[in-house]
């Protein structure tokens, strides 16, 4: 596996980065036919892993500004146990900090822990309103309790200042018939923003498995037909009709960012991952029994990998710890 040794980089930049995007874990606990992750693309690469708190400090003890931090990457960041005390420390460091989750585990114990942390922003991607389409999607059958869980979140704590918190849905050829009620979800659960972001795929044509999404013919990109662009503009006037703030990533409004000429959004490298390979033979969908992503009654943490370190950020570190072994996903 390629690695980045961070003491041997060159400083080419006169002044480091102010924003930083950190994956906590490039586990997860769906198995998204829009991911790569679910067909093992990444493991020749990168092996499974959660962020250690050693690590984290080695991070961002390189940066002496930060402004803003998001915990998100291939992974589900709630499957980390450090992710509060990688929130507090972001915070104290005066950084924006925000991630995307599913929000299968957004439990009481952890919204709570998150919240009293200072997270500014909670994104939490659904992709479909009916527990049928979820499970077509997500490879779990999970809708019902992420609705419980978001809507139990924004009870103890809407209102707040932060975090502000969104529904994200990855529109695409299969699920774009849902975004009306994907609105009026965001509505009735109190969510005072909701978000269509384009589907993101192979731009070589390089399909990873014959029930993966992430290929031209689902995407939306620069392909709207007439209905689905009245769709779009409807749920937009409707988003609006019912106070909601509706947009796009990249602060575009949904149609704007759907229907823009042009070659569609591909795929985007990884620092160890080679980003678009030679086609290889499809590998089949694994499947995650509900036993595994069921929150324990004991802990509201995973139990995976060793101790978290007690270092705190800001110290040099003269030890290198190595990537945890595999690690039991079950929260």
């Amino acid at each position: 596996m390629a690695q980045i040794h961070l003491e041997e980089r060159e400083t080419r930049l006169a002044r480091l980065p102010t924003q930083l995007y950190i994956e906590v874990t490039n586990h997860c606990n769906s198995l998204c036919v829009s991911c790569p992750l679910t067909y093992d693309h990444f493991l020749p690469f990168e092996p499974k892993h959660h962020l250690s708190w050693e690590n984290f400090c080695r991070i961002v003890d390189q940066l002496p500004e930060i402004h803003r931090a998001v915990l998100h990457g291939i992974g589900e960041p709630l499957l980390n146990r450090n992710l509060p005390r990688f929130v507090a420390h972001l915070k104290e460091r005066g950084a924006h900090v925000l991630f995307n989750t599913n929000g299968v585990l957004l439990d009481q114990a952890r919204g709570d822990a998150l919240v009293e942390a200072g997270l500014d922003e909670l994104r939490v991607s659904l992709d479909a309103v009916t527990p049928e389409l979820y499970a077509r999607l997500r490879g779990i059958d999970a809708l019902p309790r992420v609705v419980d869980n978001l809507r139990a979140f924004v009870q103890r704590h809407g209102g707040r200042e932060r975090p502000r918190v969104s529904l994200w849905l990855v529109g695409m050829q299969e699920n774009l018939h849902q975004l009306p009620d994907f609105v009026r979800l965001g509505a009735e659960l109190g969510v005072p923003e909701v978000y269509l972001q384009r589907l993101v795929y192979f731009g070589d044509g390089h399909r990873i498995a014959e029930d993966a999404t992430m290929v031209p013919e689902q995407s939306l990109f620069g392909a709207l037909a007439e209905q689905q662009a009245a769709l779009i503009l409807a749920c937009e006037a409707l988003a609006n009709e019912l106070g909601l703030t509706f947009r796009a990533s990249g602060a575009a409004t949904p149609h704007e960012s759907v229907a823009a000429c042009g070659r569609g959004p591909s795929c985007t490298s990884r620092p160890t991952a080679t980003p678009c390979p030679a086609a290889s033979p499809p590998s089949p969908r694994p499947t995650i029994p509900a036993s595994s992503w069921a929150t324990s009654s004991s802990s509201p943490w995973p139990r995976f990998g060793t101790a978290p370190a007690t270092r705190p950020c800001g110290k040099p570190s003269s030890a290198r710890t190595r990537p945890p072994g595999p690690a039991n996903i079950a929260a």
